[in-house]
């Protein structure tokens, strides 16, 4: 099976588009529609991205046996909120961190 393949095996388990893809890892649709077709390969960069939108390992994205299991099913919300923290610089995500953390305190 080959790296286009995944891909598009990947996105179609999780019932989104191409657009929405590209849309959450940064890229134009058609960058993206050219990764499934094998016609381009994604950087590094891309790849991280794939993998943690995907939930799986950059071994099973590049020709790897078998996805990574996670323990637990995460939320779409969830993995928006990663995905947002890990575009901020240090200091931003510190203060999200904490304002989430004393929000989460209040409603226990």
């Amino acid at each position: 099976m080959t790296m286009g393949d995944r891909l598009r095996e990947l996105r179609l388990r999780k019932n989104i588009s191409q657009e929405e893809v590209a849309k959450q890892i940064g890229i134009t649709r058609s960058a993206y529609s050219h990764y499934e077709i094998n016609n381009r390969q994604p950087v590094y960069e891309t790849l991280k991205k794939l993998a943690v939108l995907f939930n799986v390992s950059l071994d099973y994205i590049i020709g790897g046996e078998q996805p990574t299991k996670p323990d637990t099913q995460m939320m779409p919300e969830a993995l928006e909120i990663i995905r947002i923290l890990n575009s901020m610089d240090q200091d931003k995500r510190k203060q999200s961190i904490d304002r989430m953390m004393a929000v989460i305190r209040q409603a226990e």
